[in-house]
């Protein structure tokens, strides 16, 4: 049964995940966040053998962000996919601006401008039930 558990979403963040679309009055039993524990380790499962078979079909060792999109898409998911290659593409980005800034910073170069960068935060919206995307976080 342990070995069951360790294939598992931690309880607390599914439940906080869940809590999130939910109106702050609103309360969640434990056998509802047991279930939806389950229900999104086991999709996550299946995305990623889904990724790892293309992966082993390709002879490579590594699967990315790309595989997992290809999974979603492979399995119908297409518009959970071009989300997700939104977000990829957005991080890419973060990360190379960000090795750049590191660069300068510990060449000594263009230091006043290195310390007054804002980094963007990156942030999946919510759809909620009326259609309108929400940043993801509680009000």
């Amino acid at each position: 049964m342990t070995d069951e558990h360790d294939k598992l979403l931690p309880i607390a963040n599914v439940g906080r995940i869940m809590k999130q679309i939910l109106p702050p009055h609103a309360k969640i039993s434990k056998e509802a966040k047991e279930r939806m524990q389950e229900c999104a380790s086991e999709f996550i499962s299946f995305i990623t053998s889904e990724a790892s078979d293309r992966c082993h079909k390709e002879n490579r060792k590594t699967l990315n962000g790309d595989d997992i999109c290809w999974a979603l898409c492979s399995v119908g998911l297409d518009n959970y996919s071009d989300a997700m290659l939104r977000y990829l593409q957005k991080l890419r980005e973060y990360e190379r601006q960000r090795a750049y800034q590191s660069n300068l910073v510990s060449t000594g170069e263009d230091k006043d401008e290195t310390s007054t960068t804002n980094w963007a935060t990156f942030d999946f919206g919510i759809l909620d039930r009326r259609g309108s995307t929400s940043s993801g976080k509680p009000s």
